[in-house]
């Protein structure tokens, strides 16, 4: 074989990753040098690797900040509807390489820092995650971002400009530990503070009731001050904008109150104030009914709504003085989303604005409202639902909960009319819960305050008309909606993939990047055979770079001709992690059984976070770490079977490990995972998916051909009727003794011969109250693991599996899911022209 082109070589003869122009690359050789000059005072002498990484960064920022600027003007000038995403989380990850990506940089800066005696892989490394997510929910924002601004919308991501992100993730003794995110610690070069658009935010308070309306007196203010980050557009010249909000105490904090001589205490107890903005609160799917937590949402929604009506005001670019004044055009200016119901206190707020404020009728005011906002479910889980106590509401928020009050006994009214007499139905559907403590139910909040509903795959959404929400879709049937999620392939292939990337374009030219349907044309060439050998030549580089990385990180030798078979998100009871271990303590035994077998060689890893207060979690971490320790220890086995848990599973290592897998899985209760987005990820990236009939899951099936996945497990009507039956663990327990034998070991000590106990609560569990019913899937999942390892000896068979997969992943871009939005919900059109380059005359 030809000696492997150096990853340098490798990105220069890359199409899809821009021209390297001798002029171009000169300007950013000089433009570098400036930076390192002029912005960090450093020379070539005292410059450290962080100072390159920075005078890279400046300048590739450089490159949007005309176009940013233009793009705005452009906005203030053709006066578009404006759509506002409104999320707590925005998981963005690096921004260096994506920015490259976008503005078709990328082999101009490769070439001009390789000009310069640096190595571009080791300045991308010198950035810090932004981290501002936990996982699928604030990664979806992050992704509609980058679509929304390659289909030119005018759009803008809202949320919280946390100090502290989700944490990093220390494996210490086979145990999960946390430390903080201090991810601002040496500065964030993609970030500008715009302190001339700092907003005040009330809080606590009390409500005064005047002839002329109502009044919130009495508040203590938080300043929010706002930072943008630009968010380019996939080679079209757009920049648009996430705006973070970050907590400032206001000048005289503290210092009216009768404090004489506590000036010092006073200054100090500014923090108190600031704390809003300080940390991510590190859950997943669960609620945490926190006073902090009110508080971050309400900051964002309330600095968010000021920005919203004061751009709506005025129109033209420049201008100060207000130009609108009739809220009835807001539905025709605006249009508000609402990631999850994190932000619904913008439904309140936008109604006190109105009417406390504008002085705006009720009806008319909630007209405008339900017309401007939309809402996006992202799960059914019982326990991650917002129910927030009344009495922290009326002390935090009094004129909110008065508002919501009234939007509820209107609400009431309609349901009276029409289902007269039907007084459980008022109980179910009403936004206020009675019972041991009163509650407001967000979700209820939500559904009734928007126009729009949506669930996030079909299956999800189908979900939430016959379960969940099944009153409301009786009454408004029209709400209910579906928008099947996506995922950018900038990021998602061309950027962590760019080997695929290239082999694709060379195929049908590069156009999918920007509609990502077109690798249906890849249909043609599955039984091509010089096609088959590229993309499993494209895995195989991939796989060895990540075996490369995992053995610089863990010190265990990975056989790169393994199956890599990988499990990577958040760990949860639902997602079924230990199922996966279930099948890795089976296989175990087997190769033990009959250790001359020609068994399938696997590499099994599984990464993610668990929430720091979640204790099964922490536990299951635990269990993973301990069958490692044996497995990849025992001499029987060898390198047919290792088991690596990935540390601090984050976007930055998604990106390595997605184009390395072989095997993904998507292994959930039928009905728990909304949709799951890793699932397509691994699609795009050319593994195949061993998953169970939930979330996008069935759709990934439907447009790659069921034959092309490997689908095991109880369907949503089999679960619903074992609910209906009762689900009986021991029973599965008692008939199917490879799952004795597995779960005997695991309560015995196998994995754990120092504290042969450790695992009794996961034991315990499993046999007694798992209400994801793992052992009802255990059979099919072995022997469906079973068919996986056989067609992984037929190497063709199985990349022409891989072809028809990646061939039916368009429908999972998220230029496709931000289409429908635009279309569907808030009423704009999409395009894919390009606007003027800063360059150009206008």
């Amino acid at each position: 074989m030809s000696k492997p082109l150096s990853d340098h070589e490798k990105r220069k003869q890359i199409s899809v990753r821009g021209l390297a122009g001798v002029e171009n690359v000169t300007d950013l050789k000089t433009n570098f040098n400036r930076h390192l000059h002029f912005t960090l005072v450093k020379d070539r002498n005292v410059a450290t690797k962080r100072d390159y990484y920075f005078a890279l960064a400046n300048t590739v920022r450089d490159h949007l900040v005309g176009r940013w600027i233009r793009t705005q003007q452009h906005y203030y000038e053709k006066d578009p509807k404006r759509v506002y995403y409104l999320s707590l989380e925005f998981y963005m990850g690096r921004t260096l390489q994506n920015t490259m990506v976008n503005l078709a940089l990328e082999n101009a800066c490769d070439e001009a820092v390789y000009q310069l005696g640096l190595d571009m892989e080791e300045l991308e490394d010198i950035e810090e995650d932004a981290g501002l997510g936990n996982g699928g929910l604030g990664r979806l924002a992050a992704c509609f971002l980058d679509s929304m601004a390659s289909l030119g919308l005018a759009a803008y991501g809202y949320g919280i400009r946390y100090e502290f992100g989700i944490f990093n993730q220390k494996i210490v003794n086979g145990w999960q530990v946390e430390e903080a995110d201090d991810w601002l610690r040496y500065g964030n070069p993609w970030e500008k503070a715009r302190p001339e658009y700092m907003r005040p935010v009330h809080f606590y308070g009390r409500t005064e009731h005047h002839p002329d309306g109502v009044k919130w007196v009495d508040t203590q203010v938080v300043l929010a001050l706002p930072y943008d980050t630009p968010v380019p557009g996939y080679r079209n010249n757009v920049v648009n904008t996430m705006r973070l909000w970050s907590a400032k105490a206001p000048c005289e904090f503290n210092l009216k109150d009768f404090n004489i001589g506590g000036y010092i205490q006073a200054v100090l107890d500014r923090n108190l104030a600031e704390n809003i903005s300080r940390v991510l609160y590190p859950n997943d799917n669960f609620f945490e009914g926190k006073e902090l937590r009110l508080k971050q949402e309400y900051f964002v929604v309330a600095a968010t709504l000021q920005d919203i009506i004061r751009r709506f005001k005025v129109s033209k670019f420049g201008s100060r003085e207000i130009a609108r004044t009739d809220f009835n055009k807001l539905p025709e200016k605006v249009a508000i989303q609402l990631n999850d119901t994190h932000p619904a206190l913008a439904l309140p707020e936008l109604m006190r604005v109105l009417v406390d404020e504008e002085k705006l009728p009720w009806e008319k005011a909630w007209d405008i409202t339900v017309r401007t906002c939309a809402y996006t479910n992202h799960t059914v889980l019982p326990e991650a639902l917002e129910r927030w106590p009344i009495d922290l509401f009326q002390n935090l928020l009094p004129r909110h909960l008065e508002i919501i009050y009234e939007i509820n006994r209107r609400h009431l009214e309609r349901v009276a009319s029409l289902f007269p007499g039907d007084t459980d139905r008022m109980r179910r559907m009403s936004l206020i819960e009675e019972g041991g403590i009163k509650r407001v139910n967000m979700a209820h909040l939500c559904i009734v305050g928007a126009h729009a509903v949506n669930g996030v795959a079909r299956i999800h959404s189908d979900i939430l008309k016959a379960t969940v929400f099944k009153d409301f879709y009786e009454m408004d049937p029209h709400k209910f909606q579906n928008k099947t999620n996506g995922i950018t392939p900038r990021r998602w292939l061309v950027m962590c993939n760019p080997g695929l990337a290239e082999i694709i374009a060379e195929k049908i030219g590069e156009d999918f990047i920007r509609d990502l349907d077109q690798l249906k044309k890849l249909l043609k060439f599955v039984n091509d055979e010089g096609f088959i050998r590229d993309i499993a030549k494209v895995k195989q580089e991939n796989k060895l770079k990540f075996a490369t990385h995992l053995e610089e990180h863990y010190k265990v030798k990975i056989n790169p001709n393994s199956m890599f078979d990988i499990q990577v998100k958040r760990i949860h009871e639902y997602k079924r992690q230990l199922l996966n271990c279930l099948h890795i303590i089976t296989f175990y035994n087997r190769i033990k059984k009959e250790p001359n077998k020609q068994w399938t060689p696997r590499t099994i890893m599984i990464g993610g976070k668990a929430a720091p207060g979640y204790h099964t979690a922490k536990m299951i971490i635990r269990l993973i770490t301990a069958i490692g320790e044996v497995v990849n220890n025992d001499p029987v086995v060898g390198d047919r079977l290792k088991v690596i848990f990935l540390e601090n599973y984050r976007v930055t290592l998604a990106e390595k490990a997605v184009p390395a897998a072989d095997l993904s899985e998507q292994i959930s209760t039928a009905g728990t995972e909304a949709s799951g987005t890793g699932n397509m990820k691994f699609m795009l990236n050319g593994a195949l998916t061993i998953g169970t009939m939930d979330g996008a899951n069935v759709e990934m099936a439907e447009e790659a051909g069921e034959d092309n996945l490997f689908i095991f497990g109880m369907r949503v009507e089999d679960v619903e009727a074992m609910d209906k039956k009762g689900y009986n663990a021991s029973e599965y327990y008692n008939r199917i003794p490879e799952l004795k034998q597995a779960m005997d070991q695991i309560a015995g000590g196998f994995f754990s011969p120092k504290q042969p106990d450790l695992f009794k609560d996961i034991v315990n569990l499993l046999m007694h109250h798992d209400r994801f019913k793992v052992f009802a899937d255990y059979e099919d999942y072995i022997r469906c693991q079973e068919k996986v390892s056989a067609l992984y000896k037929k190497p063709k068979e199985w990349v022409k599996k891989v072809i028809y997969n990646i061939a039916g992943s368009g429908k999972f871009s998220s230029d496709r899911t931000i289409s429908q939005y635009a279309r569907e919900i808030w009423g704009v059109e999409p395009s894919l022209e390009k606007i003027a380059a800063p360059d150009d005359p206008k």
